[in-house]
């Protein structure tokens, strides 16, 4: 069977997953169904349909700072993450479930607990805080401007907040951590001080370039299947007899290093999965294309159908059709065009029409 040349320059543009920082370990981004967005109102029951295979636990964490290597006590932290995606929206969601001995979140400053989450989604890699800028020669707040958080974000997470941002970015876009970019809901009934579960529920948008003004942003493209680099830590505050000090209890992080910090080399695998076959039809006819040339009216197209499919019948909406998977057309006028893709396969037939949305002059 032939194959497109569209088909072939998808192919090699398909990113190949590698390991960042813990060499065969990849963690799972649970894909919604476009019905199914969840609602950020801090409450679990859209992410019931989410195995429990997607749950990361605390036992994928480890202390960086204080008890080097040491794994968390579950009598005094015990947190669990799911991360989500819907295809066709640049967002990721979050469902951060957390109990806790000891919330630490009275002040009003970063001394409180905090879910630091790391995303470097195009897989840029190196440093991007303005500590670490190439470029010495530039004054603090240059570097600041220029480089911190721009190529990848970092979002220290209040759990819970009162009184403050829920999302303190640690950057030179704080914009990010707002709508429309961001939001999240929080349920707890403790006080600060108190023992307690934490529920929050939360999205942001993953940037592959963020600089201070979002005009000049450019959003980071979630493709199915790929792998985007992404960490994070907690932020124990546990210092009772200090609660005006930086001291905290541990720093648990899911790179296992404390570099993940500021350098998007030190990321864990995360890849984007397909919708699971319980949402699906056994048979679902889709197609795209790709004008190659305007001048000479020629035209790829790719079936993007899912199933078991035998037979493939394209209506290219000028008199002519193809039997090929993906055919390469050439239209005799130009014009806008009614392409119909028909399937067959074991499970039956689909069809899928595009109305007037191949056009070329």
């Amino acid at each position: 069977m032939k194959t497109s040349l569209f088909a072939l320059l998808s192919l090699l543009c398909t990113q190949i997953g590698f390991a960042l920082e813990r060499p065969g370990v990849e963690f799972q981004i649970f894909q919604f169904p476009a019905d199914a967005i969840p609602r950020i109102d801090g409450n679990t029951d859209d992410w019931d349909m989410v195995p429990e295979s997607y749950s990361i636990g605390s036992d994928q964490l480890r202390d960086v700072r204080i008890n080097l290597g040491a794994k968390v006590d579950p009598k005094t932290l015990d947190v669990k993450v799911k991360v989500g995606w819907v295809k066709g929206m640049n967002q990721l969601y979050f469902l951060y479930e957390g109990w806790d001995n000891y919330w630490d979140f009275a002040l009003a400053n970063r001394h409180n607990d905090i879910f630091e989450l790391v995303v470097d989604a195009d897989l840029s890699g190196g440093p991007f805080i303005s500590s670490m800028h190439p470029n010495k020669d530039l004054t603090p707040m240059e570097a600041h401007l220029s480089f911190h958080g721009v190529h990848a974000q970092n979002h220290h997470i209040n759990t819970p907040h009162e009184g403050q941002d829920w999302d303190f970015v640690w950057g030179s876009q704080p914009w990010i951590g707002k709508l429309p970019y961001a939001n999240a809901a929080y349920s707890y009934d403790f006080k600060p001080g108190e023992s307690g579960k934490l529920i929050m529920e939360f999205w942001i948008t993953p940037f592959d370039h963020a600089p201070p003004d979002p005009a000049r942003a450019i959003v980071s493209q979630l493709i199915e299947n790929e792998i985007i680099g992404m960490s994070w830590a907690i932020l124990d505050y546990d210092d009772v007899n200090n609660p005006d000090g930086r001291a905290y209890t541990g720093f648990y992080s899911l790179s296992h290093g404390f570099e993940m910090i500021g350098n998007g080399s030190h990321m864990v695998d995360f890849r984007l999965m397909p919708l699971e076959e319980r949402f699906r039809n056994p048979l679902e006819a889709s197609w795209d294309f790709q004008v190659l040339d305007m001048k000479r009216h020629l035209v790829a197209f790719q079936d993007t159908s899912y199933g078991e499919i035998t037979n493939w019948r394209w209506d290219f909406g000028d008199g002519q059709e193809s039997t090929e998977q993906h055919p390469i057309h050439a239209y005799v006028e130009a014009g806008e065009f009614v392409v119909t893709l028909f399937i067959e396969g074991p499970a039956g037939k689909a069809r899928h029409t595009r109305v007037r949305a191949v056009a070329v002059k």
